[in-house]
């Protein structure tokens, strides 16, 4: 195997022409094509003159090498190590400005001596210092391949990272005749390329390391639990093995490229721009996301001790030099920077008609492309620690169940800081400092509390967050006020002198208690209030945009024309159909109606049609349901609780009848006289039943009633049933039940019923008229409040507030539904979830249950929460809401609403608006629409 031999250069004043030189070599002809100056002239006539610098200035050639005579023993040269040394241990990037001493090489300095096995000195040729053209690269590369200094064993070692430190720079592995011929820029450029391929093997090997002593460990040990691991993994470590694989390609071509062309590499910036152009998107994605992959770390180390020793153990391997993980982490973080540092200082360092020059700006170019688009992926991640640590440092209040959805994907951190607020009481006025933070969809209005454990911060929440939905600005203007208070340090008598400073107010409220939950917070100065106002404006404003195009439900107007009242004091000057009391969706012959009831009467007019048509001339028709099996039609009214025939009420609504036709129809369930207070109906079990509650006097009777038909004749009974008549498709079910007189609304669950009452919810069966006549069982039960304090406040909370009804929320667990708050109960009606609570935003009037969400309708505001966690997901925002459709007892959808529209003249238009439950939008596996592209 041929093998290069390793040639030594030495300079020596004594040096003698050259024996048996190669006649072909590129020096010797360059020398002996020198006019007037013949090659081997006498030393003493020229010892003094100064030696040119060679300015490689001319474009490279295709890379060759000279080849030498093999079997040359080859001794280490002493080189001056202040011409050029990086500051920095491997993978630095911090260059000392080049600083050179060496001697300026005479005419005789530069004799070249051939030092052979046999341990004689031959000289091989010196250059001439008259004025002459540039040597070309390519040349002077292919002579100093042939004598530097064991060229292919020091190069091969520092491929291999075997040589000292202090041996890794470019001057180490160079002679000094060639450094000496050199043009000074020339100098700093090689050692410039040099430092670039150390960097990036020392880069390479951190990036190995981390495999190797950090994540093939992780795997093997498992400090936390298994089903984590993978996940942790990710994370932390991210697509490091991208980037790895593009870098270790990318050395392998520099080492090529450097055994081929060492000493003076002419160009490696192919090698750079092809890996820029390949790498840059790894990069943009590792760079992203460093910040989280640091949180994930240094949250496990401060939460796990498990993970804590076997990091301390991974830092005990020789190669990890005493760095910690962290370092590792971030240097795909601060590589492509670095690197960018060094190609700016090759450019500098080249000729203008080098074609490097090109090439190194490209790469410069790239490379800050990179950095900079990676910028607001790392803001936006650090927004994403902060947050993080923001809600690991929440403390929220005891018992109740407050869900700010905080780990949604979208959630996000916009703007935090300290505020103070003022507060009032007989001993004076006291300030506190708080910590404010607005997020994507609350504001937390924050006490902070340093912990002795260290830097743990915890932030307990003073006061309910408020939802963004809900959040309203005062005033930002008011003049500043003067804060007093003691002074912090001193002597004795210091602290009772009291420091007074400016602080400048700002107002924000809760729309749904605008005078019980209005802040004033003051801020430290004028700049930061201005902040805080345009981060508040503008965040709301994207709320509402986002909250206006992700609605679960969506609001659609049936009508906003014909419903109209006088306002307060205005004396009519016609007839209005009024205010909307109740609304019912039915079907008839195909066709889709509306029938709305008001003070006046009942409407109705086909869906989609702006025509309504009186059909009863009933008085506060307040609640109406359509049984479209039966073909009836309940009305509840100043008239009683009433049933007529659903197809001819369609048919009354196309102006095909009259209300005479209509009214024929009726058959009455239950008399005025009867004072009916509420009725709903719908299937309870195998039966379809109607269920009302009656009041007389001091007492209140619970009726069942189911329906039949009008296929069994008229029915007929010996029995009195207080509160019911004789008819032909209506049958009572059982006794009348006594219940509580403050009974104001029913709730079905599967088979049994809840009645509200203001002391709790009784759960009757009304298909079991034999249960009817027993004590019936109130829910929730509060048994064991002596020993259990939680419970005990659920109980004091509950008593103060107004039962609406139960949702089944999981398969043993029931969401019990009050005016102001909700609590969970298990099937036997005991309190789950350690007795928490829920707190609405606004105080409920009524409310609906629709899949897996809840609806609670206030005067102003609708709020729509989850059923498992009361997570609020949308809050629509009108004015005097009314539920106008509470729906069959079981399996009914329609949500009818009215709310207070337009206002002309004195007169209201009332809007009767159904809210559509809306669905996510489904793509094809794709990602495309089926058939999105066939008119393409």
């Amino acid at each position: 195997m041929h093998r290069r031999p390793h040639p030594h250069i030495d300079v020596t004043p004594s040096a003698v022409p050259p024996v048996n030189s190669s006649p072909d070599s590129s020096w010797l002809n360059y020398l002996s094509s020198t006019p007037g100056n013949p090659a081997w002239a006498d030393n003493s006539q020229r010892g003094h003159s100064p030696l040119p610098r060679i300015s490689l200035d001319v474009p490279s050639r295709p890379t060759s090498r000279a080849s030498s005579s093999p079997g040359q023993d080859v001794p280490r040269p002493h080189v001056d190590s202040s011409l050029y040394r990086s500051t920095s241990q491997r993978g630095s990037s911090s260059l000392r400005p080049l600083t050179t001493t060496a001697h300026r090489a005479t005419k005789s300095d530069l004799m070249v001596h051939s030092v052979h096995h046999d341990g004689e000195s031959r000289p091989l040729s010196f250059v001439s210092i008259t004025s002459s053209p540039s040597i070309s690269a390519s040349e002077l590369s292919d002579e100093l391949s042939s004598y530097t200094l064991e060229s292919e064993e020091g190069l091969r070692r520092f491929q291999a990272n075997d040589l000292p430190d202090a041996d890794q720079e470019w001057h180490r592995l160079v002679p000094a005749a060639a450094r000496d011929v050199l043009d000074r820029d020339e100098v700093q450029r090689q050692s410039i390329l040099f430092e670039i391929i150390k960097s990036e093997r020392d880069y390479v090997s951190d990036l190995v390391l981390v495999k190797e002593v950090f994540v093939d460990p992780l795997r093997n040990t498992v400090p936390m639990p298994r089903k984590r691991l993978p996940g942790f993994i990710q994370e932390v470590f991210y697509n490091l093995d991208e980037v790895r694989d593009h870098h270790q390609r990318m050395l392998g071509a520099l080492f090529a490229r450097q055994r081929e062309q060492h000493p003076l590499l002419q160009s490696i910036a192919d090698i750079i721009t092809e890996s820029a152009f390949l790498f840059n998107t790894a990069y943009e994605k590792y760079i992203k996301h460093y910040p989280i992959a640091e949180k994930h770390h240094r949250s496990e180390m401060q939460s796990n001790t498990k993970y804590q020793y076997f990091i301390q153990q991974c830092t005990l391997d020789p190669r990890v030099r005493k760095r910690d993980l962290v370092t590792f982490l971030s240097r795909p973080v601060t590589r492509l920077p670095r690197l960018r540092l060094l190609v700016e200082t090759a450019l500098l360092h080249t000729e203008s008609n080098h074609p490097d020059v090109q090439a190194l700006a490209i790469i410069r170019d790239i490379l800050g492309q990179v950095i900079s688009s990676t910028q607001p992926g790392i803001d936006d991640a650090e927004r994403r620690v902060k947050f993080w640590e923001l809600c690991e440092s929440l403390e929220y209040q005891r018992e109740e169940i407050l869900d700010l959805d905080l780990y949604d994907k979208m959630r996000a951190l916009v703007h935090s800081g300290p505020l103070s607020r003022r507060y009032r009481s007989e001993m004076g006025t006291s300030w506190a400092d708080l910590h404010v933070a607005l997020l994507d969809n609350y504001l937390l209005i924050l006490m902070p509390e340093q912990r002795r454990s260290g830097a743990v911060v915890k932030r307990q929440i003073v006061s309910r967050p408020i939802p963004l939905e809900y959040l309203r600005l005062g005033s930002f203007t008011d003049s500043p006020e003067i804060r007093k208070e003691k002074a912090e340090e001193g002597g004795l008598f210091e602290s009772f002198r009291r420091t007074h400073r400016p602080v400048y107010p700002m107002t924000i409220y809760h729309a749904a208690a605008k005078s019980q939950r209005r802040y004033t917070l003051y801020a430290d100065d004028e700049r930061t209030r201005n902040k805080w106002h345009t981060v508040l404006m503008e965040e709301l404003a994207k709320r509402k945009y986002f909250m206006d195009n992700n609605k679960w439900f969506a609001p659609q107007v049936i009508d906003e024309h014909y419903f109209k009242y006088p306002q307060a004091n205005v004396y009519p000057t016609e007839n209005f159909a009024g205010r909307v009391l109740a609304a019912t969706p039915f079907s008839s012959h195909g066709k889709n109606f509306i029938a709305v009831g008001c003070p006046s009467g009942l409407y109705v007019a086909v869906r989609g049609q702006a025509q309504f048509r009186r059909a009863l001339s009933t008085t506060n028709s307040s609640s109406m349901v359509a049984l479209s099996d039966f073909n009836k039609f309940l009305v509840l009214s100043d008239d009683g609780l009433s049933a007529f025939s659903l197809d001819l009420l369609g048919r009354v609504g196309q102006g095909l009848a009259t209300i005479h036709h209509l009214e024929a129809t009726m058959e009455p369930i239950a008399p005025q006289d009867g004072g009916i207070m509420f009725f709903r109906a719908g299937r309870i079990g195998e039966r379809t039943m109607v269920l009302y509650v009656t009041r007389r006097l001091l007492q209140a009777h619970f009726h069942a009633v189911e329906v039949v038909g009008s296929g069994l004749g008229r029915w007929n009974s010996g029995r009195s049933v207080p509160g019911s008549v004789a008819s032909i498709s209506f049958r009572p079910f059982g006794e009348p039940l006594l219940v509580p007189r403050d009974a104001h609304g029913f709730t079905v669950l599967n088979r049994n019923t809840g009645i509200c009452t203001d002391k709790g919810i009784l759960i009757v069966n009304p298909t079991n008229p034999s249960v009817l006549s027993t004590a019936p069982v109130v829910i929730p039960k509060f048994v064991g409040t002596e020993n259990n304090v939680p419970l005990a406040n659920l109980k004091e909370r509950c008593a103060g507030a107004r039962p609406l009804g139960l949702v089944r929320c999981q398969r043993d667990e029931i969401l019990v539904i009050y005016d102001v708050l909700g609590c969970y109960i298990d099937k036997h009606g005991n309190p789950t979830r350690s007795s928490g609570y829920l707190r609405w935003e606004s105080k409920a009037t009524a409310f609906l249950h629709r899949d897996e969400h809840i609806l609670l309708f206030s005067h102003e505001f609708v709020e729509i929460r989850t059923i498992q966690t009361g997570k609020l997901v949308q809050v629509i925002e009108e004015a005097d809401i009314r539920l106008a459709y509470e729906g069959l007892l079981s399996g009914d959808k329609s949500v009818l609403v009215a709310w207070k529209g337009r206002e002309d003249r004195g007169v209201i238009v009332d809007n009767v608006v159904e809210l559509v439950e809306t669905a996510p939008l489904v793509t094809s596996p794709t990602g495309q629409v089926e058939g999105a592209w066939d008119e393409w």
